[in-house]
């Protein structure tokens, strides 16, 4: 991703400096707000995520997003069988344990930009980064999506890992296939 990157005129989107502080942003999510407030530089630092904001003319921050390496593995499905299913999708000589991803740990848009739909625009952004000449061997983008959110990324292409995660109260677990982006 190069910076300055433009996503949509007249906005631009550029990678977060170790050094750069935000001072102002509100999604309406403390937890979201937080992280690109106080800890997405700690996360730089520790080299564990990379966080991008969007930015109009100004430089005001409109949306961010972070991302991160992960893998969807045989650990991630309730069973055996839902792992096989999901393997499908391979011929048989590529089935692994396991697939490389890249993972959306925040992705959130300033409530004064709402309207101008970022969060489908940032999703698009992300899968034609990874799929045009993919650049790192990824297959898939996961997302832990908050509950709320769910229908966001439904609508947006992402498919559940499980349907049926009791343990996850607040997010699940999603996935987007980045192979669809060449169909």
């Amino acid at each position: 991703m190069n910076d300055n990157e433009e996503i949509c005129e007249p906005l631009k989107i550029r990678r977060l400096d170790i050094d750069d502080r935000i001072s102002n942003f509100n999604c309406g999510d403390e937890d979201l707000n937080d992280f690109i407030l106080n800890e997405s530089q700690l996360y730089r630092g520790e080299m564990l995520a990379v966080t991008y904001v969007i930015e109009d003319n100004n430089g005001v921050i409109l949306a961010y997003f972070s991302l991160a390496n992960d893998k969807i593995s045989i650990t991630e499905f309730e069973n055996n069988t839902e792992f096989n299913r999901f393997k499908r999708r391979f011929k048989n000589s590529k089935r692994l344990k396991s697939y490389p991803a890249v993972k959306i740990c925040r992705l959130a848009v300033d409530k004064n930009a709402r309207k101008l739909h970022l969060g489908t625009k940032l999703l698009n952004f992300i899968k034609g980064y990874f799929a045009k000449d993919n650049k790192t061997g990824c297959r898939f983008i996961t997302v832990d999506a908050y509950i709320e959110a769910i229908p966001f990324y439904l609508k947006n292409s992402f498919l559940e890992l499980t349907k049926n995660d009791e343990d996850a109260t607040h997010t699940r677990l999603l996935y987007y296939d980045l192979k669809m982006m060449s169909l």
